[in-house]
């Protein structure tokens, strides 16, 4: 495993959005902490989730893949599909007329497209391979975790993310904000696979 240390434009603005976050906290107006505007966060980043899906498998064209490659770009775009299901529940933020059982077989199935590939061992041989050769992005992947880090403790009150959300009247719209790091810094590091895999083909293909 490598760090690729280059600091890109797109992880210079999603640490710029960070910064900028808590300033919204300045804005007294009950239209920016209402949970209408929570909802609209919620669905842009749907919307994000979604867009990274349909790009990860238009852009790597997975069934042209050899097994271990493909099998990898399917488990990857399924991922996407899991984060998107578990940031609109699965569906039920859409559709709350359904009975909540339909939404846990969504969730079961959805879970299982991301587990029972992993007993594949051409999957985990990829998987490896990855971690082993690739390189990742040092700058995404501290945008994973601070992502995920600061959401988690505004969401279950933890001492650190109350130096994030000084109103509390913020505190759903400052939960929700902050996971776009952790959203735009999965990307990150999965682009920088998808080049370093097609770099790998087009060397190949010139050999």
């Amino acid at each position: 495993m490598s760090f690729d240390l280059r600091f890109s434009w797109p992880i210079f603005l999603a640490i710029l959005m960070c910064l900028c976050f808590p300033l919204v906290q300045l804005i007294h107006s009950n239209a920016v902490y209402s949970m209408t505007t929570v909802h609209i966060i919620e669905a842009i980043q749907a919307v994000l989730l979604l867009i990274f899906a349909i790009s990860t498998y238009v852009y790597m064209k997975p069934l042209q893949l050899s097994k271990g490659r493909k099998l990898f770009w399917i488990w990857a775009v399924c991922w996407w599909v899991v984060l998107l299901g578990r940031s609109t529940s699965w569906g039920r933020d859409y559709f709350p007329e359904i009975p909540k059982i339909f939404f846990r077989g969504v969730s079961i199935l959805l879970i299982a497209s991301v587990v029972f590939p992993l007993l594949n061992a051409a999957l985990r041989r990829e998987i490896a391979n990855k971690f082993k050769n690739g390189a990742f992005s040092l700058w995404a992947v501290i945008l994973v975790i601070f992502g995920l880090m600061i959401s988690d403790a505004i969401e279950h009150h933890r001492f650190i993310g109350n130096l994030f959300v000084y109103n509390v009247a913020y505190r759903d719209l400052m939960e929700e904000l902050y996971e776009f790091p952790l959203i735009i810094g999965l990307f990150i590091v999965a682009f920088q696979f998808m080049k370093q895999d097609k770099q790998s083909d087009t060397h190949i293909e010139v050999n």
